[in-house]
């Protein structure tokens, strides 16, 4: 039977216990057959590849590029990830920094084709660095089909860090986390913002996420997140008050049963 990651509680209980077997669980997963097939058959080929177009072309490589930067579902967007690719990062007005997610913008860069650099395919060690990021998303793919807030929080854990260490402003880093839905869930989440409070003016966004996010947990600056303290904080406050949500919600709905069930007797005596 194929191995899948064991998330046997959820909630804080449950991350902690995830967090403590976290090694384990993904070198065990990474034994995965499927997942082997995936990365040997990219080793073997990528270096072949030497357009965006021969990128697209091939499912079976598209799958894991894709893969490694959480774009799997953008598998059928040929087009898309194509001009992503072939216009680089370089103009401000190319496809990857005009989208919001800057998923795009690290897998444009990643392969090069549009870069300065020109394609990264055949340098020493890009198909193992790939392949490595493939398996890290696989694994949390995998944790997110036995419990969704892990998912978010060991992408959050990953994703947080690198965007803290970034030699970027302020603001940028924060439009980076609201562009990317993971991420901006994360702290949507944490600092209990509204549902349809991604319907205010950017800037007014902005300025509230920056303001909750040092009244609350007294981030004077993203930078603070590089502390592995302070972002294990943040993730066990969003487990806990996702937690919490969910057991409301549950709540909320064995009371609507309840009432729908004792309301049943009297609509059959009609």
């Amino acid at each position: 039977m194929t191995f899948q990651p064991i998330v046997p509680i959820s909630g804080l209980t449950g991350w902690t216990f995830l967090q403590s077997t976290l090694v384990r669980q993904t070198e065990t997963y990474n034994t995965k057959p499927s997942l082997i097939r995936d990365t040997d058959y990219f080793t073997q080929n990528i270096k072949s590849v030497d357009s965006a177009e021969a990128l697209v072309s091939d499912r079976r490589l598209l799958r894991v590029a894709l893969g490694a930067f959480g774009l799997q579902d953008d598998i059928n967007s040929r087009a898309l990830i194509q001009k992503v690719l072939e216009e680089g990062t370089i103009k401000s007005e190319a496809l990857a920094n005009r989208l919001s997610d800057d998923r795009y913008r690290k897998l444009s860069q990643a392969f090069g084709f549009g870069e300065l650099t020109g394609s990264r395919t055949t340098w020493e060690g890009f198909a193992d660095e790939i392949n490595a990021l493939y398996r890290r998303r696989s694994f949390e793919v995998a944790v997110g089909d036995q419990d969704q807030s892990m998912r978010l929080a060991l992408n959050a854990k990953r994703e947080l860090a690198e965007i803290a260490g970034r030699d970027e402003s302020e603001n940028t880093k924060w439009f980076s986390i609201m562009g990317v839905q993971p991420l901006r869930q994360v702290f949507e989440t944490v600092l209990g913002l509204p549902s349809g409070f991604g319907q205010l003016d950017l800037d007014r966004q902005l300025e509230e996420f920056k303001t909750r996010a040092s009244s609350q947990l007294g981030l004077s600056s993203l930078e603070n997140l590089t502390d592995p303290e302070v972002l294990d904080d943040l993730v066990d406050r969003f487990v806990l008050r996702d937690q919490i949500s969910a057991n409301v919600s549950l709540s909320n709905g064995s009371i609507a049963l309840t009432i729908l069930q004792s309301v049943q007797p009297l609509n059959a005596a009609f």
